[in-house]
């Protein structure tokens, strides 16, 4: 048994939270599973990543949308709200994944699985609020910028 699945774990964190204001690079295509499990479950990570990153659309718009932070704040609650099930959901399927592993490998696969769901499953249980900060940051610093490139008024004479 391989890490790979720990490695499609990391790779599901790493684009859940795609960087809003650039286009990500293409992924390499993924390697054939080595069991049903597998596939299954690298199935199951492309769309939870699809959802998380629709969740990130959402937070924009919501953003976008303007209004005082109250509302913004609420709204940006209320997607939060939507889409944690599912990340908790995604966090429970893993670790059944990573329990069913390590009760067929060696001592050193049980080790393993254990460390890995120990470092994965809060992440991927955070991905929404991790999202949600990401969002708001950046937005702050696009609204900072376009502060800083405001015209500055002409200097009286």
């Amino acid at each position: 048994m391989s890490l790979r699945i720990v490695l499609a774990a990391s790779a599901v964190l790493a684009f859940a939270a795609p960087a809003f204001a650039q286009d990500a690079p293409a992924a390499p295509p993924a390697a054939e599973a080595a069991d049903p499990a597998e596939a299954a479950l690298e199935a199951r990570s492309e769309v939870f990543q699809a959802r998380m990153e629709a969740m990130g659309g959402e937070m924009e718009a919501a953003i976008a949308a303007g209004g005082d932070q109250a509302r913004i704040t609420a709204s940006l609650d209320a997607i939060v709200a939507q889409y944690q099930p599912e990340a908790d959901a995604f966090a429970g399927e893993l670790q059944a994944f990573f329990d069913a592993k390590a009760s067929t490998g060696t001592e050193e696969e049980k080790t393993q699985m254990a460390a890995a769901a120990a470092q994965v499953i809060p992440m991927i249980r955070g991905i929404p609020a991790m999202v949600r900060g990401q969002v708001e940051t950046a937005a702050g610093a696009a609204a900072g910028a376009a502060a800083g490139a405001a015209p500055s008024p002409a200097p009286a004479e």
